[in-house]
């Protein structure tokens, strides 16, 4: 039965999500909130939607790179480089980004007559990312509950996995990650050395994937 939105940004996470919960996904909504990779991510999100028969809207937060602090933004500082355990990575947490495109996915959701809103966080979010974490998604659902007619519900199945076992259900669901985005530069290539490039490959090589993503430089 098809009862739920997506939250989908055209990466890994979001686009194995897609895949694996096809059959319930009656929409999928990608956020263009002036990142620096939107531009990059948005055309893979599209295309997997067109893939699968899946409605596809592109929503624009103009305002959030406008008025936010966040190196991930249009006009912020540069991009870190590094791992995500790194103490310089806090510079691309987007304040309250989920918290902000849960609420538009949740409104949308009672618009259409839907149950359910997803997202694709997972554990290796949870130490950077405040609004990714456990404790967040449980209170953020209960607040949808509560504060819609039907009940509308958060559903986050890779909460708890790393972004290798994801990256695995991925390969067995026989995902080309090739067309998929990750790197926050957004650059022609991912630069193989922001936090997301690294985590990407690691997951990759931990799912037992051959890494296809073309990259500028492996490693930092």
């Amino acid at each position: 039965m098809k009862d739920s939105i997506l939250i989908l940004s055209g990466g890994v996470d979001s686009t194995t999500l897609l895949y694996d919960y096809q059959e319930r996904i009656a929409l999928a909504v990608t956020f263009d909130y002036g990142s620096k990779h939107n531009a990059r991510e948005i055309p893979f999100a599209r295309l997997h939607c067109q893939r699968l028969g899946i409605e596809h809207l592109v929503i624009p937060l103009a305002f959030m790179a406008q008025y936010f602090s966040s190196s991930l933004l249009q006009g912020g500082e540069a991009i870190p480089e590094g791992h995500y355990a790194e103490e310089n990575m806090k510079s691309t947490v987007v304040p309250f980004r989920n918290g902000i495109m849960l609420s538009v996915a949740v409104g949308l959701a009672e618009s259409r007559g839907l149950k359910h809103v997803m997202m694709a966080n997972h554990a290796g979010d949870h130490t950077i990312y405040p609004d990714c974490r456990p404790e967040f998604v449980d209170a953020f659902s209960e607040a949808a509950r509560t504060g819609t007619f039907p009940g509308i519900t958060l559903v986050s199945p890779y909460t708890h996995l790393t972004k290798g076992q994801i990256a695995a259900r991925g390969r067995q669901l026989g995902i080309d990650y090739s067309e998929t985005w990750s790197c926050y530069k957004g650059g022609a290539i991912h630069c193989g050395r922001c936090g997301t490039c690294v985590e990407r490959h690691e997951a990759m090589l931990e799912a037992g994937i051959d890494d296809p993503t073309e990259y500028e430089e492996l490693g930092v």
